[in-house]
């Protein structure tokens, strides 16, 4: 079920709420130059630190391109404790260095770096299953073709980079979610809500994809 567009397209949107929203994606995202070129243009105050973005801006795409190592050094470098502190990040993140090894066919050095590295996570039950799918990959010539290819994808990758991105920045006190991602889960939250009913009729239920299609 969908809305009428006439129940909400008079209502007035403040231009500042609007360059509020995305100065927050750019500063969330780190797109430095791209947030000082939008606060020139439209005259907003800049209030982000651009110092921190462009750390945290090299620390995601450490991350994402796989120097995963590096980007451990630099997050305790720039936020001490956090890793301590978030064991799954830094079980994450490890993992993905793991997984660059066994990309690169390098498995007597990813053997050893599982082995000092990963191994003592193997204590905390939660771990255990994840890792037996990280030390599976050791066992197929073309772990791209293994049962756990996704480990080796792009979008693990990516998974991995948000969620340090979204940690480094709940750790400087600020939002890990940028104002309008919080818009698309709230609104996605209420149309749910508000189609549960439509659907018990005959009306399909409330998807974000389809609706950005639309």
């Amino acid at each position: 079920m969908d809305i009428d567009p006439r129940q909400y397209e008079d209502i007035a949107v403040n231009d500042n709420d609007v360059h509020s929203i995305v100065m927050s994606y750019l500063a969330h995202s780190c797109f430095t130059d791209t947030l000082e070129s939008f606060t020139t243009s439209t005259g907003v105050k800049q209030t982000a630190n651009l110092e921190d973005m462009e750390k945290r801006k090299k620390i995601y795409h450490l991350a994402l391109e796989g120097s995963v190592l590096k980007a451990i050094e630099l997050t305790e470098q720039f936020a001490p404790d956090l890793l301590e502190k978030n064991k799954d990040l830094h079980f994450d993140l490890l993992s993905l260095h793991f997984v660059g090894l066994v990309c690169t066919r390098k498995c007597t050095e990813a053997l050893e770096f599982a082995q000092a590295k990963l191994a003592p996570f193997g204590k905390v039950q939660k771990y255990v299953e994840k890792l037996e799918d990280f030390m599976a990959l050791l066992a197929y010539n073309e772990p791209e073709k293994s049962p756990m290819f996704h480990l080796l994808s792009l979008e693990y990758r990516q998974q991995v980079a948000d969620s340090l991105n979204r940690a480094i920045l709940a750790n400087s006190n600020l939002p890990s979610y940028s104002a309008v991602e919080r818009l698309m889960q709230q609104t996605t939250v209420v149309r749910q809500c508000l189609s549960q009913e439509s659907s018990k009729e005959g009306y399909p239920a409330f998807a974000l994809k389809d609706f950005l299609k639309s």
